[in-house]
């Protein structure tokens, strides 16, 4: 029997209190980030990162915080209505081992554009806009990518819909030239230089008024008016075509849950998507208060506050629903939040909790949180915070990490 099997015969508490008394070293550290960053996504070992770069623009990253590897993803440009907004990309996925000449990233851009971008390409294509059911206040919630090129969308109402990514292919860096690869002016691994400081006795004087005079009649442009586009933003985006399509052709709630789930979806707001032993599944949270639903048939549904519900899509049913609720997932749990969803079986896995839905957030800020479907309770998750930050706030939980591509969440049907 070779030593590691020996190790995995183990009981877990045995391991533990094993492991108590090595002396271990800590094997890798962690890399700090330049401040300003927000966290939009995470998958096995990178994470994503939103940050506003030296001109005031925001620059999406992909980062190894444990390599020290860092991806600088092409500009995605889209034109929102409140330029103010810092969060009009909720979400990013992208690829398992993301590298410089071979990856493929996709966003929720706004409430209802999914937005792609692939390696080679000089900025994201920003696909038309999703069609959303009719119900008030609908608008896409989550995403997940899947190891076959597929990034399923899901909206706050259930809808799906799903991005078929073009087929991945190494290329080279939008901006490599013929020499080779040149290093990105913006990191988010060490902060920028800060600017020289002005020339002593240093005056600008403004030329004088008659400089701007012109004809009568005529009206002078603002000089904004005349800058040129820049060329690596001109021409086709070099992004392959994409299509996406929804999962259903016609969706209904109505129809495509099972009752109660038909009424009680438009009370759960928070809605996300994952693969499980490649089943498709939704997870709905209610973030409100209790909530009694008088049913369309009669009797009474009750939705206590963070109940989550676990509903599996059976797409070969030949009548609908095609949605219904599930009890238990085979001794698997499930991860969702701002990171591409992960599903784990659980035993063997010290600490972890098989029939459990870990979530973050709950009461007003964000934690790790745990759902066991058995109990239909949920309780925090793992220690208390560790720390305060300046001003007394608290560390909050932003995603799940996980450093290793053995998860199960990515293999779809």
């Amino acid at each position: 029997m070779a030593p590691e099997q020996r190790w995995a015969d183990l009981p877990p508490d045995l391991l533990c209190r094993i492991g108590d008394r090595l002396d271990l070293k800590w094997s890798f550290e962690l890399t700090a980030i330049v401040s300003g960053s927000r966290c939009v996504g995470s998958s096995n070992g990178w994470l994503a990162l939103s940050v506003v770069g030296s001109i005031d623009e925001t620059v999406f990253v992909l980062l190894n915080p444990i390599a020290a590897v860092e991806i600088i993803l092409p500009p995605l440009i889209y034109e929102h209505e409140d330029e103010s907004r810092r969060d009009w990309v909720s979400k990013v996925v992208f690829t398992p081992c993301p590298a410089k000449d071979d990856f493929a990233a996709a966003a929720i851009c706004d409430i209802d554009r999914i937005a792609y971008v692939t390696a080679g390409a000089k900025r994201w294509a920003v696909m038309d806009p999703v069609r959303l059911t009719s119900e008030v206040g609908d608008q896409l919630t989550d995403v997940v990518y899947t190891d076959k090129g597929k990034v399923y969308c899901l909206s706050m109402c259930g809808d799906v819909h799903v991005l078929r990514l073009p087929k991945r292919r190494r290329c080279k860096p939008a901006n490599a030239d013929e020499a080779g690869p040149s290093e990105p002016e913006f990191s988010v691994l060490q902060p920028p230089p800060p600017p020289p400081p002005p020339a002593e006795h240093t005056i600008i004087v403004p030329p004088p008024f008659w400089q701007y005079q012109e004809p009568l009649g005529i009206m002078p442009l603002p000089p904004y008016e005349y800058e040129e586009v820049p060329p690596q933003l001109q021409g086709p985006h070099l992004n392959a075509p994409s299509t996406v399509e929804p999962l259903l052709p016609l969706f209904d709630p109505a129809t495509v849950f099972a009752p109660p789930y038909d009424t009680v979806s438009a009370f759960t707001s928070a809605k996300n998507l994952v693969f499980c032993k490649g089943n498709l599944y939704q997870i709905w949270r209610n973030t409100s208060c209790t909530v009694t639903l008088q049913l369309p048939a009669g009797g009474q549904r009750c939705v206590a506050e963070n109940e989550i519900l676990v509903l599996r899509y059976y797409p070969r049913r030949r009548r609908r629903p095609c949605w219904d609720a599930v009890k238990d997932l085979g001794g698997y749990s499930l991860f969702v939040g701002r990171n591409n969803a992960v599903s784990m079986y659980a035993e063997g896995v010290p600490g972890l909790r098989g029939n459990c839905v870990y979530w973050i957030g709950g009461r007003g800020r964000d934690q790790g949180m745990v759902f066991d479907m058995e109990s239909g309770r949920s309780t925090p998750c793992g220690a208390p915070q560790a720390g305060v930050l300046p001003g007394g706030h608290p560390y909050s939980t932003i995603c799940w990490y996980f450093m290793s591509d053995v998860m199960s969440s990515s293999s779809s049907g």
